[in-house]
């Protein structure tokens, strides 16, 4: 998925999707800039916040992202208990918002940046909406015009929710506004064709940038397939409440 060079969209602070943590002192302005522009071109545009000195407004072409770090003290006592960690301080990273078309892109570039920060202060990242935890070795190193569903939305699932059957389903769609896909299967069967129709069911809404409604049917050419939606609920697998769209082949 390429950055491409259009009009900027109106743009707002969105949830942190994802969480620095690490010891010293935070990256200069310049240090970040320097790295982002070897890496992927540039030109990174940064800005402070007014009246701040530690939340930053960064850019690159029409694509924005709001990083703040380190966070406040006030801020980072709790987190520092729900993460498990013993780094010295926490910075955070959020996408902008922009039209579901081009969020794709606009997750990109704050994964990019997340990526940047846990390198240059050699620190861990946590991936809010999967969960999964990113040491500097752990990043997956793409060329700017790559976009792999993989690196943000990741396959879960849970065989004691429900009596005789596994709940499969995604953790990372609601990074791009849309909701999770969930999908349910027999004790004792392979897992491997649920977590391939959501996976190949993520890419594709993904592609058309919305989500389906109940009833509604989708065509997934890669596995020649077509799914339902049966049922939309809401579940918090993981401590907080997030919206299920149920398919089926």
């Amino acid at each position: 998925m390429r950055i491409k060079k259009k009009g900027p969209k109106p743009s707002a602070k969105r949830p942190p999707l994802y969480f620095i943590g690490y010891r010293g002192t935070a990256p200069l302005l310049n240090e970040l800039k320097t790295w982002y522009d070897l890496e992927y071109g540039g030109p990174l545009s940064i800005r402070l916040e007014p009246g701040t000195s530690e939340s930053w407004h960064l850019g690159h072409g029409p694509w924005t992202a709001h990083v703040v770090i380190p966070l406040p003290a006030t801020h980072t006592t709790e987190l520092k208990s729900q993460l498990s960690w013993e780094h010295e301080s926490i910075g955070a990273v959020a996408s902008s918002v922009m039209a579901p078309r081009d969020m794709p892109d606009t997750v990109l570039f704050a994964a990019r940046l997340a990526r940047g920060l846990t390198l240059l202060t050699q620190g861990t990242a946590h991936d809010i909406t999967t969960q999964q935890y990113l040491n500097p070795s752990d990043w997956n190193d793409r060329a700017l015009a790559e976009f792999v569903v993989g690196d943000h939305v990741m396959i879960a699932q849970d065989d004691q929710s429900r009596p005789n059957e596994v709940w499969c389903y995604t953790l990372g769609l609601s990074k791009f506004g849309m909701d999770e896909l969930e999908t349910f299967h027999p004790v004792g069967l392979s897992d491997r064709s649920p977590k391939e129709l959501l996976v190949e069911s993520a890419h594709e809404m993904i592609r058309i940038s919305q989500s389906l409604k109940v009833g509604s049917a989708l065509h997934l050419p890669v596995l020649g397939r077509t799914i339902r939606v049966a049922n939309y609920r809401t579940a918090a697998p993981i401590g907080r409440m997030l919206s299920f769209r149920e398919i089926k082949a």
